[in-house]
């Protein structure tokens, strides 16, 4: 408190007032002008305590001097002569209060009261300011805010178009896509029955002799003859085993399959391999393993429709516990074959019965649903295990777990020396024919009509069981084969076929083909391909023409054909 006051005798009693009002007083006391003026500054002091009269100095020349310098701070008279008229006009010069000597038991109430109004004056002035700055700038941020927004707008109602567009034309891509994959199945799996139909039909004209049966397998004949037309219209709107054991070293194994697995899985999918330097040989069928991980890639290739990356490795395990599951593993010593992707991963519905016959996600035409169920009777029936640790949405990762050789026993190399397949097969000897289709019934009818044209006819019911027939003897003189089949299509066997074996011819047929596909498969005219159903002598012919073709270079087939 600066305190204005001349008498020593009234200074000890306002102070002694000042007590009862329960909080400390600091007071700075000046008699004079200048004292009062250097005093009188901002911030400085709380309250302004002035008598009125003092000898050289006046109470009014003392709350000019305080306006002018420190208007903020309040200020209130004490003065023994300080009238009513007088007090008045001190409050219109802006004093805060006043007193009057006689009554200081006032001092305390109208000291709280003066420091209140203060408090709460500073508060509003604060809040006035903030107001006028929030004014001054609110035009301009309300121009800005108008602008952001508006562009945000311009921006939105772009990506609702884009949007709009873009699921416009997702929605009529899948169900074009949709309706195509229907109709091309059906077609597909129509020309197979009616392959089936008109196969058996020429066998019956073989022996029917009379006129009216022959007229009845006319109009059968015939009417298979316009099924195979609607469905050409269709397409043309739309697509168990006895185990023999060796050491085999897998990483060779796998070192050895990196073009097969590449052209399998394409381009759109990364493969890295992770092999173990000192990997134990593994005690398996040698063409079956290879199978195996051919299976396992094409199953995690599906997984990935987008691409992504695929990861076989191996490695010495050691399983200690007891399985929790029939598929994994006894405890024991094992050599770990695995194939990892970064695809869907399966949900534990999934999960629960990935190894069950015929059980798929994929779509219909797409699997056979038996893939990790021949993978696991395998697996089981060598003695090993399974474990599959997946995550839905990030990937899966299927561990082959194959029993080790016990002792030194050395790794078989994973694939045989050449063969001589002209001391195999010696001149003279029938063309010999690998028939491969997945419908039995298809294959019944074509190997029965090539084994009446006179060939030695085998047959396969898939891309990867022909590729073992043929790593178990090569001398084939052509290969009949199917283009649309679950897993490997025909497309993709004859790409390996042609890698592993260059000289070996190769016949597609097939109810629709992909002329991309086919192309690359190196079919580049249409004696390469015989269309489902059979017409009369079609296939027989294309059969011979392909026989008698100029060889490429590499087996030594059979040299007479008979």
């Amino acid at each position: 408190m600066l305190h204005l006051e001349d008498s020593d005798l009234d200074a000890e009693l306002i102070e002694a007032e000042l007590e009862a009002i329960g909080h400390p007083v600091v007071i700075e006391r000046v008699m004079t002008r200048d004292d009062f003026a250097a005093a009188a500054l901002p911030a400085r002091h709380d309250l302004i305590l002035a008598d009125y009269v003092l000898p050289t100095f006046d109470g009014i020349s003392a709350l000019g001097i305080a306006r002018a310098q420190c208007p903020e701070i309040p200020f209130v008279f004490c003065s023994g002569t300080l009238g009513e008229d007088v007090a008045v006009e001190a409050l219109k010069n802006g004093a805060t209060d006043y007193i009057t000597k006689q009554r200081l038991d006032r001092m305390p109430r109208t000291i709280i009261r003066a420091l209140a109004e203060a408090r709460a004056r500073a508060d509003r002035h604060a809040a006035e300011a903030a107001l006028q700055a929030v004014n001054e700038t609110l035009e301009i941020r309300i121009i800005e805010r108008t602008r952001e927004l508006a562009e945000a707008n311009a921006e939105l109602k772009h990506e609702i178009a884009e949007r709009e567009r873009a699921e416009d034309a997702l929605r009529l891509n899948q169900r074009l896509e949709a309706v195509g994959q229907l109709t091309s199945g059906v077609a597909h799996d129509f020309n197979n029955l009616l392959t089936v139909i008109a196969g058996n039909i020429e066998f019956l004209e073989r022996v029917v002799s009379d006129e009216r049966s022959k007229r009845r397998l006319a109009m059968m004949k015939g009417a298979a003859d316009r099924g195979a037309r609607l469905t050409a219209q269709l397409l043309a709107f739309s697509r168990r085993q006895r185990l023999e054991p060796t050491p085999v070293g897998l990483n060779q194994t796998v070192a050895s399959m990196g073009d097969l697995l590449q052209s399998s899985i394409g381009g759109a999918v990364q493969i890295e391999t992770l092999l173990q330097a000192d990997l134990w040989p593994a005690l398996v069928d040698a063409t079956q393993i290879e199978l195996v991980i051919l299976n396992l890639a094409i199953n995690a290739r599906d997984a990935m429709a987008v691409g992504g990356r695929l990861t076989v490795e191996t490695a010495n395990v050691t399983i200690t516990g007891a399985p929790s599951r029939p598929e994994q593993p006894q405890p024991g010593e094992y050599v770990m074959v695995s194939v990892s992707d970064t695809g869907t991963g399966m949900t534990p519905e999934v999960r629960a019965r990935v190894f069950e016959p015929f059980f798929t996600t994929k779509e219909v035409g797409k699997g056979s649903g038996l893939g990790l169920a021949q993978v696991y009777g395998f697996v089981k029936q060598s003695g090993g295990g399974i474990r599959i640790d997946t995550v839905s949405g990030e990937g899966t990762s299927i561990k082959v777990y194959l029993p080790r050789v016990d002792g030194d026993a050395s790794a078989a190399p994973p694939r045989p020396g050449p063969i001589d397949c002209a001391r195999a097969h010696p001149p003279g000897s029938r063309p010999i024919l690998l028939v491969v289709d997945d419908d039995a019934e298809v294959r019944e009818v074509t190997t029965t009509r090539l084994a009446e044209a006179g060939y030695d006819v085998r047959e396969a019911p898939s891309g990867l069981q022909a590729l073992a027939a043929l790593e178990a003897d090569p001398c084939v003189d052509l290969v009949v084969l199917d283009f649309a089949m679950p897993g490997m299509n025909g497309a993709e066997a004859a790409i390996e076929i042609r890698k592993r074996w260059p000289g070996m011819p190769i016949l597609f047929v097939t109810g629709f083909a992909d002329t991309d596909a086919l192309t690359k498969a190196g079919v580049d005219r249409s004696d390469g391909i015989v269309l489902k159903p059979f017409r009369v002598g079609e296939l027989e012919r294309k059969v011979a023409n392909a026989l008698a073709a100029p060889m490429a270079p590499g087996l030594r087939l059979v040299s007479n054909r008979s």
